[in-house]
């Protein structure tokens, strides 16, 4: 393919699709070169001023601020080491797969140099451009990048290859909400209001940073250690930049208005529907489909939607929690389409399976209207009045036992996660196309990032 453009002089110069991409290529190379200059300049003034705004306390003696400066300019030479390392697959040894998803896997490895544990998250590029996925993992690694606290999981190092992208982020060997359901098949009323409790925290703080999860669903919600909860795979994050947005759900919202007939299950359906749904759960959540079940309806409908979506998925988790399935769960993704977007009358509560009038109007004020939904004008404060959350220390509520105890038996214990045999150890590779590198390339740029505090800069 040729492409032409115009010199001074008028005359017409012919310029390969191959050129043109190297130019964009040194051109996004340039840019993010001074840009990442100058945020890091920034960055830097701001770790400065919050270390002089703690040196303020009036206990510490002089000799002791000076210490802490001291400690604080090793810390940022060591950072600036740090950042001129190049990191590679070979800096880390594969210990076990433990998960998979549509386009790549996720590892529990091990850093050679520190013998530090990490979950490394391999992303095929190739797969990336061919699926239109670069938004989805743009804004994963920027989420990630962004919210640096207690209630997401913690990334340490993002890298890249010409063939794949690499996450290297903290392990929680407490496994995820969709294994413990699994397990568990309902939890009790005090176990569901302390799992949604902790989501709602998790939920909440990625929507004060301007991102909407839009993928809320057990899968993504992991355990730590102590059994408290973290936010994963931001994957399908939106948030206020155009590299995030998507047309991820075209395909299943081109139904037909005389689609949406009354497909709910009857009411002495519900072992039923709680043993296929386990049957088929976890092929759903590793194949490149997914489940549908967990999202809002206003997303489907691509006229326009905000962060009330997340508070949709929340109520959907809390009636899987005591029902041992999800509302509008089917045998095809299409059909619990068509029941989400029927949901005023495929929400149903099955009298064999009692829970309180008080979770019943939770769930219900979450499943509704995005205008009116539990969430959608205060965020965490509107929950806080509910009768379902009495008692909640929302304050301290990580500090405090979690309501189902984790066994981890070591910093590499992987017992709470599924095995996958027919998976590789070896990170996966592929052959690099003619040429030496893959088309389009450059739209991985500035994908690299080491965080500052790197386990205290190893």
């Amino acid at each position: 393919m040729m492409s032409s453009r115009t010199d001074t002089d008028g005359a017409s110069i012919r310029f390969s699709d191959h050129t043109l991409d190297k130019a964009t290529k040194a051109k996004v190379t340039l840019e993010n070169y001074y840009s990442n200059l100058v945020t890091q300049y920034g960055e830097r003034k701001q770790r400065l001023a919050k270390l002089e705004a703690q040196l303020k306390d009036e206990s510490l003696t002089e000799s002791q601020r000076q210490e802490k400066r001291l400690q604080h300019a090793q810390k940022e030479t060591e950072y600036l080491r740090l950042k001129r390392l190049r990191l590679g697959v070979e800096d880390f040894e594969a210990l076990k797969v433990i998960g998979r998803g549509a386009f790549g896997e996720v590892r529990l490895v091990q850093k050679k140099d520190t013998g530090h544990v990490y979950a490394m998250k391999v992303l095929r590029k190739a797969d990336m451009l061919e699926k239109e996925q670069v938004a989805h993992v743009r804004a994963e690694r920027d989420v990630l990048v962004e919210a640096d606290h207690q209630w997401v999981v913690k990334m340490y190092y993002s890298f890249q290859d010409q063939v794949n992208l690499y996450l290297i982020m903290e392990f929680l060997p407490g496994g995820d909400m969709m294994t413990l359901l699994m397990k568990k098949d309902t939890l009790s009323e005090e176990c569901t209001q302390f799992y949604i409790s902790e989501t709602a925290l998790a939920i909440d703080s990625i929507h004060k940073l301007g991102f909407i999860h839009r993928d809320i669903k057990p899968d993504n919600l992991l355990l730590d250690a102590r059994g408290h909860l973290k936010l994963s795979d931001f994957g399908l994050c939106t948030g206020l930049k155009k590299s995030h947005r998507t047309d991820f759900y075209r395909d299943l919202s081109q139904a037909k208005p005389s689609d949406f007939i009354g497909t709910c299950a009857s009411p002495m359906d519900s072992k039923r529907r709680a043993e296929s749904w386990k049957r088929n759960r976890r092929a759903l959540a590793y194949s490149t489909v997914g489940t549908p079940d967990y999202i809002a309806p206003e997303v489907f409908l691509q006229t326009g939607y905000g962060p009330a979506c997340d508070w949709w998925s929340l109520g959907v988790i809390m009636y899987e929690m005591l029902m041992g399935y999800p509302p509008f769960c089917s045998d095809n993704p299409q059909d619990t389409y068509r029941k989400v977007m029927n949901w005023r009358e495929t929400l149903i509560f099955p009298p064999e399976i009692p829970i309180s009038e008080e979770a019943k109007e939770t769930i219900v004020n979450f499943c509704c209207e995005a205008d009116r939904r539990l969430g959608s004008q205060r965020g965490l404060e509107d929950l806080k009045s509910v009768p379902f959350f009495r008692g909640v220390d929302w304050e301290h509520i990580r500090e405090r036992p979690a309501a189902i105890p984790v066994e981890v038996r070591s910093i590499d214990d992987t017992s709470n996660f599924d095995e996958f045999p027919d998976v590789s150890l070896e990170i996966p590779s592929a052959p690099i196309p003619q040429g030496g590198e893959i088309a389009k390339d450059w739209v991985f740029i500035n994908y690299t990032y080491k965080r500052f505090e790197v386990r205290n800069l190893e």
